[in-house]
């Protein structure tokens, strides 16, 4: 095989291999652009969120999330409900567009089948029961006594909330257990400001709500001349019966040191308030709506201390697996250092990319040699041609190769190489000089001329 038959195979090489590396990338890009569909590391910057009443706690811990999440770009559309039972159902609905709600423990009371679309991002907060009585009710109703126990509310007027909180629902199923039976309560289910309202101007006798410490309607009652609050005396029966239920004890002069109220301690029950989403929520927005309830309840309460909450507590639907991760191990590593987006896009993408990695790496060195045979071709190429207007001297009219010759010159003079490679180029220029010089004296074989 000669030199000119060599070069040729390596133009060929040289003219395919750039070929050859664009259909490697493209057929990597395509699996790349297959990965990112299938993983969706980027999902859309939305969030529907049920709050329940306005003012009370739920639409305060969501105004807070708002604030949170808006800081990474996400949008949480707050929509206003009458409570939890209104909550429950909206996320149950498709068509309603809720994605996200709270909803208190025990509000739910049939058992969940397997279809269910919901999923539990954890318990985040104590939602006590508060029950609100006018003194002189208690004066009228009770012959002067403080009420202790819900069958002593036989007769009274009993507001316990909307029809889609859940008060009512909790209520209900306290006094029934507590001996007060549906049929004996003279019970309202005006909405929870109206129903402040009524207790204080004397229109009922007794508030029910359930609701965080720190609500304003709570903290208005409690301050409230006239309003007393129920010492529950069966807090830990209830407990035991409910398994929703926690007994808690409000201290001695929490509500007001300097005037030692409450004088003693107040017992009470509450719920659990759980954070549901349904269960087609991208997980990177799992994950924000985790750090946000991390930030937002683990301040400590009344009946909490700090950190206690958000708790992997999921009694009545099962805990996501993104809020599984979350409590087991925290946030992402790489959110500790990179942006939000940008860090949920390597924590999905990361086993994608590793083996596209590794795919790239003969790429790294095949293609420095192949690079470096396209550039040299470019003048390398020629040499044969020169070989074959050598061979040909003597054979072939001078003026002809001479043609030849001159074409080539001109195509050379246009090639464009790197500096590294210019020694080459010159090389082929005086190549060329050499032949055309050749060329241009007697043909091979010739005799000199008789003097």
């Amino acid at each position: 095989m000669n030199a000119a038959t060599v070069r040729t195979w390596r133009d060929r090489l040289a003219e395919a291999g750039p070929l050859l590396v664009a259909l490697w990338l493209l057929a990597l890009a395509a699996a790349l652009y297959a990965a990112y569909r299938w993983l969706d590391p980027t999902p859309v910057k939305r969030i529907v969120f049920a709050t329940g009443p306005e003012q009370g706690a739920y639409a305060e811990f969501a105004k807070r999330y708002a604030r949170l999440l808006q800081a990474n770009g996400v949008t949480l559309e707050l929509r206003p409900t009458q409570g939890s039972s209104e909550n429950l159902a909206l996320l149950r609905d498709p068509a309603s567009g809720v994605q996200a709600a709270f909803v208190q423990g025990g509000v739910d009371t049939a058992a969940v089948d397997s279809a269910e679309t919901l999923v539990s991002l954890g318990s985040m907060a104590y939602e006590p029961l508060w029950l609100f009585y006018r003194e002189d009710s208690a004066r009228r109703l009770n012959h002067g006594q403080a009420p202790t126990q819900l069958a002593q509310l036989r007769g009274w007027r009993i507001n316990t909330g909307p029809a889609g909180g859940g008060s009512g629902p909790l209520f209900r199923q306290l006094a029934q257990a507590g001996g007060l039976p549906a049929d004996a309560l003279q019970a309202g289910g005006q909405a929870t400001v109206n129903g402040v309202v009524d207790l204080v101007q004397g229109r009922i006798d007794v508030l029910a709500m359930v609701s965080a410490a720190n609500a304003p309607l709570v903290q208005y009652l409690l301050h409230t001349p006239g309003v007393q609050l129920f010492d529950l005396a069966q807090a830990d029966a209830y407990a035991r019966h409910f398994a929703f239920l926690r007994a808690l004890r409000l201290p001695r002069g929490l509500i007001d040191l300097a005037a030692d109220r409450p004088p003693h301690d107040m017992r009470m029950v509450a719920a659990t308030a759980s954070l549901l989403v349904r269960d087609d929520l991208h997980p990177a927005l799992l994950q924000l709506l985790l750090q946000a309830a991390r930030q937002v309840h683990g301040e400590p309460g009344w009946f909490n201390r700090r950190g206690e909450f958000p708790i992997a507590d999921a009694t009545t639907f099962a805990l996501a697996p993104e809020a599984e991760r979350f409590y087991r191990s925290g946030p992402p590593w790489l959110q500790r250092y990179l942006p939000f987006w940008l860090a949920n896009f390597f924590d999905r993408m990361w086993i994608v990319l590793l083996p596209l990695l590794a795919a790239l790496l003969p790429l790294s060195r095949i293609l420095p040699p192949l690079v470096e045979l396209r550039l040299r071709s470019r003048v390398f190429r020629w040499y044969g041609q020169l070989r074959a207007l050598e061979n040909a001297h003597g054979r072939r009219p001078a003026d002809e190769l001479a043609r030849e010759l001159d074409a080539i010159e001109a195509k050379v003079q246009n090639i464009s190489v790197p500096l590294s490679y210019a020694d080459e180029l010159y090389a082929l220029r005086t190549h060329i000089g050499l032949v055309r010089r050749k060329l241009a004296g007697p043909s091979e074989g010739a005799q000199p001329a008789a003097s």
